[in-house]
């Protein structure tokens, strides 16, 4: 039974007519009638009544119309779907994040894949840091990674797309609540909430550079692994935390923001293998560029 034979049948079922089918599939009468047959002769049943004047679906016609019309639904719909995973337009993209992208980054980007790539879904793996974000990129378990430079690993490429400045988190009845902006200086006899050495953070780095050149060494009272972590201890009055200002797009609590006069800026970039070349990346890659989301070239 072949599948042209199910397009035969319905052309037929719908016209109720040899002729106008024929020309509807742009061939012959008779090699059409032929083929009608020897469906019917291979399925075991009759398909059509035929007499001069009409043709005319039996019951049990009726009841194959239906299913053909559902198969051939189902294979036309599997082409479309071949043909966009070949061509990037569907698939899946396994995203990894930061803790402090997810709160104004992610829905960035979430909603610009769901308006231009609609047929794309998003596999998300938040509270990585850049060192676990770099491993699943190596290992193929990541398409992309939204990450704080630098990068230590070979065959990553990255943009850049963000560039944040630190705040500091601080409890809301902390004495600095009041305050409008801090100074480095200020937070030198503060417990301070900091990721897990272990982990490699790069925004850790960057606030003992920030406390060093003020003449302090930062004393952590609380190491957390992920950023949501970090606030609720803040919330809880346990210490304060210096943090990428895009946590400020989740207020949360009990948990009040301050920019820090000097502070540094920390930057986030997408990164991807050098060596990924799928049509999926490189429809990410231009609808990212068409939606002026990177800030700078390619590194």
């Amino acid at each position: 039974m072949e599948l042209r034979h199910f397009r035969y049948f319905l052309a037929v079922a719908e016209t109720r007519h040899f002729g106008r089918a024929a020309e509807r599939l742009h061939m012959a009468q008779p090699p059409l009638s032929q083929a009608i047959r020897r469906l019917e002769t291979e399925l075991g049943v009759e398909l059509f009544t035929r007499t001069t004047r009409q043709v005319a679906l039996t019951g049990a016609g009726e009841v194959f119309r239906t299913d053909v019309e559902r198969i051939l639904k189902a294979v036309d719909e599997a082409v479309a779907r071949a043909g966009r995973f070949a061509s990037g337009v569907e698939g899946v993209l396994r995203v990894g994040l930061t803790g402090s992208a997810s709160y104004r980054q992610l829905p960035a980007l979430a909603r610009l894949i769901k308006r231009e790539m609609p047929y794309v879904m998003m596999e998300v793996h938040t509270e990585m840091l850049t060192p676990a974000q770099e491993l699943g990129l190596i290992e193929r378990r990541l398409d992309v990674g939204l990450l704080r430079p630098p990068i230590r690993q070979e065959g990553i490429a990255h943009r850049a797309i963000a560039d944040e400045p630190l705040v500091v988190a601080v409890p809301a009845e902390h004495s600095l609540a009041e305050a409008h902006t801090v100074r480095t200086e200020q937070l030198r006899h503060e417990d301070f909430i900091m990721y897990g050495a272990a982990l490699g953070s790069v925004l850790n780095d960057a606030v003992v550079r920030s406390c060093l050149a003020s003449g302090y060494y930062p004393k952590c009272a609380y190491e957390v692994t992920e950023t949501s972590a970090a606030l609720a201890l803040v919330a809880a009055g346990l210490g304060i935390a210096v943090l990428p200002d895009s946590i400020r797009s989740a207020p949360r609590e009990g948990v009040l923001c301050k920019d820090i006069e000097d502070a540094v800026s920390i930057p986030l970039v997408l990164a991807w293998r050098t060596d990924d070349e799928s049509p999926l990346l490189q429809n990410l890659l231009k609808v990212l560029e068409q939606n002026h989301m990177f800030l700078g070239g390619v590194a």
